[in-house]
């Protein structure tokens, strides 16, 4: 059994009768569950017992991108091995295309995200009776995809009524590029002051992103996502969270505020998802604004980090009603980071390269893991090379702006130097 679903853009609405059809043919039974965020069909492949999910969808890049992301029986993305093996099978061909008697049947269903939003009701640390208590005003963009029907949706049944959407029409004209960075978003930050709201909800296409908007109208920041979402739970239970290498250190200042353990874990979802498991961890994610909280599944999940976010945010606000969006983000540590790349040589032994940085810094904290992450006192870089390119990306954070610039201007200089 396979489980399908999509974003909104167009071409997925070509794209899914070929997947279909192609499965079908090949003996599997297929359900089609429309447009869905990502999430919701990581709960359903597990919860329905597929034997796999596939998402049309291109994430957060621009429309004219689409893509399958492949789930295994778990609802979880397949790990690089497994990929190989895919790739693998669809270049020998070595499939065959059963008798027409052996069709698979095709079966579509159309209430998976009410399915996706009654979990996450139940979950102990999501409490709508404290949000409705604070009757919160929230603006939604949504891009015009999956979650201008998924977060209203969400939120109706949180008790929060009071909703300013914007870009919420599910047709796939995504008004402004879908990646939820700041020069993406002045339309909802505007909204947010101008229609005095609480706060602002963004999402990427699939929902698997997830950005807030103070009420002064400033982005929270997508690295603090997680962080705020984590200091909630880890203040109801001790425990580890785990996030990538090249998230913020601030994930590790509040596991140490909690008198918890942090981890990190190479880049990438099933990276975070593989070291989760590995320590027991009770939160994760990326810094790029993806939440995983395995109470509900191991997979990036807006929605959950949504009601996390809600439920946080009223228990302090019945507490002290002087407490909004802004005032929650300044108790946390303010860190910045900067990005740069460099361009090799097709030729260029990245290895090597890589390999040399490492030794020029041994006195310091350096984690191989990933590339290599080179832990200062008060700030990080961290140097990864491209699996399709010849490039190395830099990625640095320090407690200042200039001073996260400078670390990954120095490093540029320092690699060309060496390579």
């Amino acid at each position: 059994t396979a489980i399908i679903a999509k974003d909104t853009r167009l071409s997925g609405y070509t794209l899914e009768p070929a997947l279909v059809s192609g499965l079908a043919s090949a003996g599997m039974n297929v359900f089609t569950l429309g447009p869905l965020p990502t999430n919701g069909l990581a709960m359903l492949t597990k919860s329905m017992r597929a034997n796999m999910g596939i998402m049309i969808t291109a994430s957060h890049n621009p429309v004219q991108w689409n893509a399958l992301k492949l789930l295994n029986s778990r609802g979880e993305f397949l790990s690089a091995k497994d990929g190989e093996e895919v790739l693998d099978y669809a270049k020998s061909r070595d499939f065959d295309y059963c008798e027409v008697s052996d069709l698979g049947n095709v079966t579509t269903s159309n209430n998976a995200i009410e399915k996706h939003i009654n979990e996450i009701l139940k979950l102990d640390l999501v409490d709508i009776n404290l949000i409705k208590k604070c009757d919160f005003k929230i603006a939604v963009d949504a891009v015009n995809s999956t979650g201008g029907i998924a977060v209203p949706m969400l939120l109706d049944a949180l008790g929060v009524k009071n909703q300013e959407l914007l870009y919420c029409e599910p047709n796939g004209d995504f008004p402004h590029n879908p990646e939820p960075l700041e020069k993406n978003l002045h339309d909802i930050c505007e909204l947010v002051q101008q229609s005095n709201c609480d706060f602002g909800v963004v999402v990427d296409p699939d929902v698997d992103r997830l950005v807030f908007v103070s009420e002064n109208g400033e982005l929270f920041g997508e690295e603090y996502t997680l962080v705020t979402i984590a200091d909630y739970v880890l203040s109801q239970s001790r425990g580890n969270c785990v996030s990538n290498l090249s998230s913020s250190r601030a994930l590790s200042d509040i596991a140490r505020v909690r008198e918890s353990q942090y981890f990190a874990a190479a880049v990438g979802e099933v990276n975070v998802v593989e070291k989760m498991k590995e320590c027991n961890a009770q939160i994760g994610g990326e810094g790029n604004g993806g939440i995983i909280y395995p109470p509900l599944h191991y997979g990036r999940d807006s929605l959950v980090g949504i009601a996390l976010f809600l439920t946080y945010l009223a228990k302090l606000k019945i507490a002290n009603s002087d407490i909004n969006v802004s005032s929650l983000r300044a108790k946390y540590p303010n860190y910045f980071m900067a990005k740069e790349k460099i361009d090799l040589s097709p030729s260029a032994d990245i290895d090597k390269l890589l390999n040399r940085v490492a030794d020029n810094y041994k006195k310091e904290n350096v984690n191989r893991v990933d590339g290599v992450k080179i832990d200062f006192e008060d700030k990080w870089v961290h140097l990864r090379k491209s699996n399709t390119e010849p490039i190395i990306r830099i990625y640095t954070e320090a407690k200042s702006k200039e001073e996260a610039d400078d670390l990954a201007v120095n490093f540029v200089s320092e690699l060309n130097k060496i390579s």
